[in-house]
């Protein structure tokens, strides 16, 4: 669709690997609570990370997941030891890919491929390694080495940098809906993967192209 994109950047969680596939631990240590869990464990995952941007308290992504997870378990009432803490959080290091990601990933290889994350190094690295894209990326991009969560623009002209292109030069892929309207502010091509048909942002910056899944970002080819 664009000859000037010069690399394809996608974002992690929910975009390549489903953040949901948590619940099935969580439903193997809280029997009937697994999908209630992965759903409050996300939403205060998110929250956190933009509260403690917003009121300049970065800590890493970790440390977000792990303080999420036990307001979550706290909020349903739910006893926890250490051991399944830990359990848990290991979890966010063995996430499923998505089952077309692996497909498409690799007939991209006509350009970069990265992946930029608000995942700090310790969680994102061990996720990709483990998985079936491993070694796919020419560059793995974290906001943890300038310390500035998406959807800041610092964290984009971070992977624009890291990247050494420029801004209509990057196609950026994400399921996330605020962070394509991060993405679009600072002037990236963007493409959204709207896997569960939600509505648009009403930030008046509308992603380039919409698709349910991955594959349709094969058009841009």
């Amino acid at each position: 669709m664009s000859t000037s994109i010069k690399a394809y950047v996608f974002d992690v969680y929910g975009t390549l690997f489903d953040v949901y596939s948590v619940k099935k631990v969580c439903e193997d240590l809280y029997p009937g609570k697994g999908e209630e869990i992965s759903v409050l464990w996300r939403q205060k995952q998110l929250e956190y990370s933009f509260l403690r941007q917003l009121m300049g308290h970065y800590t890493t992504f970790y440390q977000v997941t792990k303080d999420s997870l036990r307001f979550s378990l706290e909020k349903l009432h739910l006893p926890f030891s250490p051991k399944q803490e830990q359990q848990l959080i290991e979890e966010y290091r063995r996430l499923s890919l998505h089952p077309e990601v692996k497909n498409v990933v690799e007939q991209l290889s006509d350009k970069q491929r990265a992946v930029f994350s608000n995942g700090s190094r310790d969680m994102l690295e061990p996720l990709i390694h483990q998985s079936a894209i491993s070694g796919t990326f020419d560059a793995i991009i974290s906001v943890d080495d300038i310390k500035q969560y998406k959807p800041t623009p610092a964290s984009y002209f971070h992977a624009m940098k890291a990247l050494k292109l420029e801004r209509d030069e990057v196609l950026f892929i994400s399921s996330n809906g605020w962070d394509i309207s991060g993405a679009r502010a600072f002037g990236f091509k963007t493409a959204w993967i709207n896997r569960s048909s939600q509505p648009n942002e009403h930030l008046d910056l509308q992603p380039h192209a919409t698709y349910n899944d991955l594959t349709g970002i094969l058009e841009w080819l």
